[in-house]
């Protein structure tokens, strides 16, 4: 038999969740169905770059071998945003670059995820308060999900984004139960 429930104060834990029942023709598994999708979701990012400047290398280095983003399901980056559920923003955006990543969140397919990836992503950078034409941060394009700091954070800190976004995607509730009347 596989894990049970167990009781406590008359009632049934849930989190002891999926429980196998093994029988002769084979197994059943039991599992709320929010836990099973957002298990499949969160394993199986395709993520879209979106690379302005030099943290887009380090997104590259963190597909390689030290550093192997197959680990988390996101080792696919896509190049049109038709296939991806993930944007990855690394680097800083300009004005003149906003909407064109507008556009590309948009032709995303929900559900769809953002990470801001580097100070440049995250607050403008050091290109900011020099210039005119960067934007402060990528929230102020496209709603964040998660935020990677450093100039430029090292791949162990997009792992640990992933990681993060990840447990996001596993806590979201999709599903409600139908409302009585």
């Amino acid at each position: 038999m596989g894990v049970k429930p167990r009781k406590k104060d008359g009632g049934i834990v849930m989190d002891d969740y999926p429980i196998v029942a093994e029988y002769e023709g084979g197994s059943i598994i039991l599992a709320q169905f929010d836990k099973l999708i957002n298990w499949a979701r969160s394993n199986s990012l395709w993520p879209l770059t979106f690379g302005t400047r030099c943290c887009a290398i380090e997104f590259m280095a963190a597909g390689a071998s030290r550093h192997d983003f197959a680990r988390f399901g996101a080792e696919v980056a896509r190049a049109t945003p038709r296939q991806a559920d993930l944007i990855i923003i690394s680097g800083s955006i300009n004005y003149k670059m906003a909407p064109v990543l507008k556009r590309l969140y948009d032709q995303i397919a929900d559900p769809k995820w953002v990470i801001a990836m580097g100070a440049c992503a995250v607050s403008g950078g050091p290109f900011f308060y020099n210039s005119y034409a960067i934007v402060k941060g990528a929230d102020h394009v496209v709603p964040v999900d998660v935020y990677i700091p450093g100039c430029p954070p090292r791949p162990e800190a997009l792992l640990y984004g992933i990681m993060q976004l990840q447990k996001k995607i596993r806590a979201e509730r999709n599903y409600s139960a139908p409302k009585s009347k």
